[in-house]
């Protein structure tokens, strides 16, 4: 560690790795809202209302979820304004608990947490291109990695064309989002229930579950730290970002919330599949489930091209400091871009998508499983491949967020003195709350996992294996 409290980069990166900021806060916003509002506003709603007693109650819960991450954005806030390097929670873990920390953390996302995200994302975009266009169902694996071959693509063309594709598709999903919302609210009607609870009121867990479901509906958000180092002024724009990012999130997520109850009314809403596609066939014809089908396309590639555009830095910036991985530092001086890092992300991202998102590679790993003794896994129980992927690391991601979490109290109190441009208001109070929802997503995580924790923890060991032998 240096004099001003930052880690030296490997002797082996290149010259001229650090990246310009080239980002303003309307980019970062863009990456936040790309990332966060995917597909899950289109699915999660109906298993909330599923779980919960009445449409007021379902619609406190999406408060309760946007507030709790608020409280989560004044942490990251603070973090990104005291320590603005690329890398995010990278940065934060490995000066709180030492750089082996931040290095496991660069290669579960690697590995699998965010590369399965991106295949996750490709998969559903291939889905409903399949569905609207009449693609044959062989072609949808081949769709979804087209679609990461492609984004990758354009954001090797340089951080600049990465942000106004990001920018266009935002701002598309959003007026999208937005028509959903205003088609209902105009043409719905309240019902009688609305001012009241239903009679019989479920038990904790069944909000508890609401708000599992609602949370992993407002993932996503803290990716926008990765690319600290590129935005203009992050001591001030990031705070900002995140913080009117998760506000205007919360308020858009309320308005369609709130046109599904009053289109569909709380019981019809609680049996829809497709409560968007349902309010739109309602409320202007058969062509709305096409329009729908549209913006969750849109929306499925914002997220994809945030995820590239955002996680290819957090490798970068792996490189940076462990010689190991030093060719992940590799920065296009024309584009401006971790080329190396971007092709890598690519790359295992489209291996999942073969391994996982495929009957083929199913039968693979799991006869990989079998080798070792080890069962194969239920691959159907989690409605499918991504999903059980997902299911198996998800306590590792809520693991390394709770870490980060409380990464805020002990950099306090080992680095007191460097300045702080913005501190948590408050101060415990949000750290504390934003802790214990960490700390319940993760205990819910591991139950839903059950055997499948092994998902995540395997490459977290390997990870750790690798670590020492680089050293």
């Amino acid at each position: 560690m240096d004099t001003n409290g930052s880690f030296p980069p490997s002797a082996a990166a290149p010259a001229g790795a650090s990246p310009a900021p080239k980002l303003g806060v309307w980019d970062a916003l863009s990456i936040i809202v790309g990332i966060v509002v995917g597909t899950a506003i289109f699915r999660s709603p109906t298993m909330v209302f599923q779980n919960v007693a009445g449409p007021w109650q379902a619609l406190g819960v999406w408060l309760v979820g946007g507030v709790l991450c608020l409280f989560g954005a004044l942490c990251y806030g603070e973090l990104a304004a005291t320590y603005p390097r690329n890398g995010g929670d990278y940065e934060y873990l490995s000066r709180a608990y030492g750089r082996g920390m931040g290095f496991l953390f660069g290669w579960a996302q690697l590995t699998v947490i965010l590369t399965a995200s991106i295949g996750a994302m490709a998969y559903v975009f291939a889905d409903y291109a399949a569905r609207l266009f009449h693609v044959a169902a062989p072609l949808t694996a081949a769709v979804a990695a087209g679609a990461v071959i492609v984004l990758s693509l354009l954001n090797l063309l340089g951080v600049v064309v990465g942000k106004s594709l990001q920018n266009v598709l935002s701002a598309a999903k959003i007026l999208g989002l937005l028509a959903v919302a205003a088609a209902g609210l105009l043409a719905g009607r309240m019902t009688s229930e609305l001012p009241a609870l239903a009679a019989e009121s479920p038990s904790g867990a069944g909000v508890g579950l609401a708000l599992v479901f609602v949370l992993y509906a407002y993932g996503g958000w803290n990716d926008a730290v990765f690319v600290t180092a590129e935005v203009r002024h992050p001591q001030r724009n990031l705070p900002r970002a995140l913080l009117f990012g998760i506000a205007g999130i919360t308020l858009i997520y309320l308005a369609v919330n709130a046109s599904y109850l009053a289109v569909l009314g709380f019981e019809a809403a609680r049996q829809s599949a497709a409560p968007a596609a349902d309010v739109l066939r309602e409320t202007v014809g058969p062509w709305g489930e096409k329009a729908v089908s549209v913006l969750v396309m849109v929306s499925a590639l914002g997220a994809i091209n945030g995820m590239i555009l955002a996680g290819s830095r957090v490798y970068a910036v792996v490189g940076e400091d462990h010689r190991l991985f030093a060719w992940l530092a590799r920065w296009s001086r024309r584009a401006a871009v971790p080329a190396a890092a971007i092709l890598v992300q690519a790359g295992v991202a489209l291996l999942l998508i073969l391994l996982v998102g495929t009957a083929t590679g199913r039968r693979a790993f799991d006869a990989v499983l079998t080798s070792v003794g080890l069962a194969g896994l239920p691959w159907e129980a989690y409605f499918g491949g991504f999903e059980t992927l997902v299911a198996g690391t998800a306590p590792v991601f809520w693991a390394f967020f709770l870490l980060t979490g409380i990464s805020v109290v002990i950099l306090r109190r080992k680095d007191g003195r460097r300045p702080r441009p913005f501190t948590v208001p408050w101060f415990p109070l949000p750290v504390v709350v934003f802790c214990g929802t960490c700390t319940y997503m993760l205990y819910s995580s591991l139950i839903y996992a059950g055997p499948l924790v092994l998902l995540g923890a395997i490459p977290v060991a390997i990870g750790l294996m690798v670590y020492w032998s680089g050293r």
